[in-house]
């Protein structure tokens, strides 16, 4: 959408004039303020100061008079009082003042500054207006993460305020490396992006290309970190995370130090780190907060449990319909037991299930916190034994549905869980179609997707494909810190190093 002309130009000399501009481009805005009063000789020159009521502190007003006084020399007596010009050599030569102000020239960044809850001040025979921070929003304070919770580690997580969540992350990483960029996006939203990196750990060509796709996006409307995924991301129809989340400053911290970048957005507490691999969204901050052998344990663990969420129903629908000679004896016979008078096929069986379960889900997720978790745990046992009773859904396959439902939970990052609930559907049908087959078909064909997706140009499937046994120490077990290899950013300086000393 394009802006006025007018907004671009120059502010005029006639105070009353960019008065009425200002008005006129605020009109119909009833929570703006218009202060008026006179100054110098027998009060003859005026002064305007404009602000948003709703987002500054008016408990603050009393600075304008304090910036008034700040404008009277000793050489001007009382009876001569300020003048416009007093006023324009004043602020125009950054006098010193007891509050830090801003020049304007344009009537955009008038807007702007307002828009930003800013005080600014016109003064009568002076093109230049006055800026003042004053934001006044009330803000949630830092609190213990509610997505990433753990039992041992810092106990604190980003806000809604962009440069709280810059400064507890400047203040776990105190290097003079730490680079943060800012840059404004949305041409009505007009929110503040930032990305950081740490310069020496970061590749060149990762974080060129990081800034080539950042700066497609342009003038578009970003209401959440989440936004640009669409930009960072290599194929927007794939099922897989290409970026990764984060309301925690210690995860950020760590990813800076392994080379990532992070970009943040006024507004949302969310981090997105990117470039990602497949392996990072089985990591927790926690795994290297406790001794290596539970944390390699229960890396494991989640590995296994991404397995279950994604093969575990297809399994079940293969063996029961396909391949019932490698079930053994005894459970066979218990599982056709209870399978009988069942109308549905496995496969239309699991269908059904899945769909109660991922109703539950949401439902659980969307109602008020009192209740949500409360309806959840009593829909599934009475829809559960419900649908048993009604011989809609055996018991086997009740327990199959529930397992593959607690498995996705055991995940660390919410967006692989989602990816597995994605891939589950079409394995069930190529198990219900092709049986064994049917399921190593699908998870080829994942295995090739995996392969050929990348992230900011890197593989995604990298350090496994390509192989780096450097890095591979720490993807399926969590390696004793005495026994790591050198750290990315020492690694990324020795190449730099050889690549001098080859050159000469």
């Amino acid at each position: 959408m394009s802006r006025d002309s007018s907004l671009e130009r120059k502010l005029s000399l006639d105070v009353e004039e960019n008065l009425n501009r200002i008005k006129e481009a605020f009109q119909g805005s009833d929570d703006l303020i218009v202060f008026q009063w006179q100054y110098g000789p027998q009060l003859s020159q005026k002064a305007f100061a404009f602000y948003f009521k709703t987002l500054v502190d008016q408990n603050n007003l009393h600075f304008m008079k304090a910036a008034l006084q700040d404008l009277v020399p000793h050489v001007v007596g009382p009876a001569e009082g300020i003048q416009s010009y007093d006023v324009a050599a004043f602020f125009g030569n950054h006098g010193v003042s007891s509050q830090a102000s801003e020049l304007l020239e344009s009537l955009e960044e008038v807007i702007a500054h307002l828009l930003e809850g800013y005080y600014v001040i016109l003064f009568d025979g002076w093109d230049e207006a006055l800026s003042y921070p004053a934001n006044g929003l009330e803000q949630r304070k830092v609190t213990e993460p509610i997505t990433e919770p753990v039992v041992q580690g810092p106990h604190m997580c980003t806000i809604e305020d962009l440069d709280t969540n810059v400064g507890m992350i400047r203040n776990l990483l105190r290097s003079a490396n730490l680079k943060f960029s800012y840059s404004w996006t949305g041409a009505e939203t007009r929110r503040k992006l930032a990305y950081g990196y740490l310069d020496g750990t970061v590749e060149p060509e990762t974080l060129a290309e990081f800034k080539r796709r950042l700066a497609e996006v342009g003038e578009e409307e970003i209401l959440e970190t989440s936004y640009l995924e669409e930009w960072l991301g290599d194929s927007a129809l794939s099922p897989f995370p290409q970026v990764r989340y984060t309301e925690r400053p210690d995860t950020a911290v760590a990813a800076l130090l392994d080379g990532k970048i992070v970009a943040m957005l006024d507004g949302t507490p969310t981090i997105l780190i990117s470039p990602v691999s497949f392996f990072e969204f089985f990591v927790s901050s926690e795994d290297y907060y406790q001794r290596s052998v539970f944390s390699s344990l229960i890396r494991m663990l989640r590995i296994g449990a991404f397995m279950m969420a994604i093969m575990l129903p297809s399994s079940y629908i293969a063996l029961s319909t396909f391949h019932s000679e490698l079930i053994p004896t005894v459970l066979l016979l218990a599982l056709l037991d209870t399978r009988e008078g069942i109308p549905f096929p496995a496969f239309v069986e699991a269908l059904i299930m899945e769909f109660f379960f991922e109703l539950l889900r949401e439902a659980g997720i969307r109602l008020p916190r009192p209740i949500g978790s409360a309806v959840s745990i009593v829909g599934a046992l009475v829809i559960g034994q419900a649908a048993i009773q009604a011989k809609i859904a055996s018991p086997a396959m009740v327990i199959i549905v529930s397992l593959t439902g607690i498995a996705s939970f055991a995940l660390p990052q919410y967006s692989m869980a989602i990816a597995a609930r994605i891939i589950r559907f079409p394995l069930m049908f190529l198990a219900a179609t092709f049986g064994g087959l049917g399921i190593m078909i699908g998870i080829l064909l994942a295995l090739l997707h995996l392969a050929c997706l990348r992230s900011i140009g890197r593989p995604y499937l990298s350090p496994v494909a390509p192989l780096d046994m450097a890095q591979l120490r720490d993807i399926f077990i969590v390696v004793p810190r005495k026994l790591l290899l050198h750290h990315p950013r020492n690694r990324h300086r020795h190449k730099k190093v050889e690549g001098r000393k080859r050159v000469h």
